[in-house]
C-alpha cells in the first residue's frame, strides 16, 4: 500500500499547477478510503526544500507588489490572484506538516490532508474567479512570504503549529470581512461569495493550528500562553498586522491571553 508520506511528497513536488492541485484532491481522497497507509518505520523526512512551483508568477520581495485599488477590472483581477497564490502555497503548507512531522496521531495528519484538500478546492473557485476577470493564476507578480515561514518552523512542529497557521494563515481572518464588503460594494457578489466561503472554511484551519499546537505544548508540560508569545517575539514580529478579528479568532481557538499577545505583539489595537 503506498504511504501518506509518498503522496504528501508527490504533491509538494508537483511543479504543474494542474498537477498540484489534481494530486492533492487525487491523494486526499484516497487517504479519506483508508488506502495510504501511516507507517510507524517510515523513513526521515527530507529536508525542507522549495516546493515545484510554475515559472509564473515571478516571487519578488512584498515590498516590490504594486498596490492595486479595486476600483478597476484589473484591480480586481491583482487581489483574486493574490488570493489565490496564498491558497496554493497553503496546499503546500498542509501537505508539508503532514509529510515532516512524524510519529503523531493519525487525527493530525488527517488534518492537515483535509485542509490540503480544502485549500485546494480554494484555489480553484479563485481560479475560476480570475479567469472571468480576465485573467490567470501566473498573470501578476506575488511572494513567498508563507513559504518562508515553512523553513524557518521545519524544526519543530509546535513552532509550525503556532507560526503558520496561528499567525500567517489566520491574517486571512482579520482581512477577509473588509473585503468582502468592498466587493459587495462594487457589485462583485461572485468574487465576495467565495471569500465568504474560504473564511468560514479557514476558521476550521486555524482551529487545527490552536489544537495541535497546544497538544505539542501539553506533551512537553509547556504552559502553551507564555510560549506562544516567546514564539511571536522570536520570529514573527516583522510579520504580524492588525487589526484583529477577535471574534474568529476565538472561534479559532486563541485564548485571551494569546490575542492579547498578539495586539501587544503588533503594536495596535484590536477589532
Amino acid at each position: 500500500m503506498p504511504t501518506l508520506f509518498d503522496a504528501a511528497r508527490e504533491c509538494l513536488d508537483a511543479a504543474g499547477v494542474d498537477d498540484k492541485i489534481a494530486l492533492t484532491r487525487r491523494h486526499a481522497a484516497a487517504f479519506a478510503r483508508g488506502e495510504l497507509a501511516l507507517p510507524e518505520d517510515a523513513a526521515a523526512p527530507e529536508p525542507i526544500r522549495m516546493p515545484g512551483r510554475p515559472p509564473r508568477p515571478a516571487l519578488v520581495h512584498p515590498r516590490e507588489l504594486p498596490r492595486r485599488g479595486f476600483g478597476s477590472v484589473a484591480g480586481r483581477a491583482a487581489f483574486v490572484h493574490s488570493i489565490a497564490h496564498i491558497e496554493l502555497n497553503a496546499v503546500d503548507l498542509a501537505w508539508d506538516a503532514a509529510y515532516r512531522f512524524r510519529g503523531l496521531p493519525n487525527a493530525f495528519y488527517a488534518d492537515w490532508v483535509r485542509i490540503a484538500d480544502d485549500e485546494a478546492r480554494h484555489f480553484l473557485l479563485l481560479r475560476e474567479r480570475l479567469r472571468a476577470l480576465g485573467h490567470d493564476y501566473g498573470d501578476f507578480d506575488a511572494h513567498n512570504g508563507l513559504w518562508e515561514m515553512c523553513e524557518k518552523t521545519a524544526h519543530d512542529g509546535l513552532a509550525r503549529m503556532a507560526l503558520v497557521p496561528r499567525v500567517l494563515e489566520a491574517r486571512g481572518l482579520d482581512v477577509t470581512p473588509g473585503m468582502i464588503v468592498k466587493l459587495r460594494a462594487l457589485g462583485e457578489d461572485a468574487t465576495a461569495d467565495v471569500l465568504e466561503v474560504i473564511l468560514r472554511e479557514e476558521v476550521s484551519h486555524v482551529a487545527a493550528g490552536s489544537h495541535w499546537f497546544r497538544w505539542y505544548c501539553a506533551q512537553r508540560g509547556i504552559d502553551p500562553e507564555p510560549e506562544f508569545r516567546r514564539l511571536l517575539a522570536a520570529y514573527a514580529r516583522a510579520v504580524l498586522h492588525g487589526p484583529f478579528n477577535i471574534e474568529a479568532r476565538s472561534a479559532a481557538g486563541f485564548s485571551e491571553d494569546e490575542l492579547a499577545a498578539l495586539v501587544q505583539a503588533a503594536g495596535v489595537a484590536a477589532s
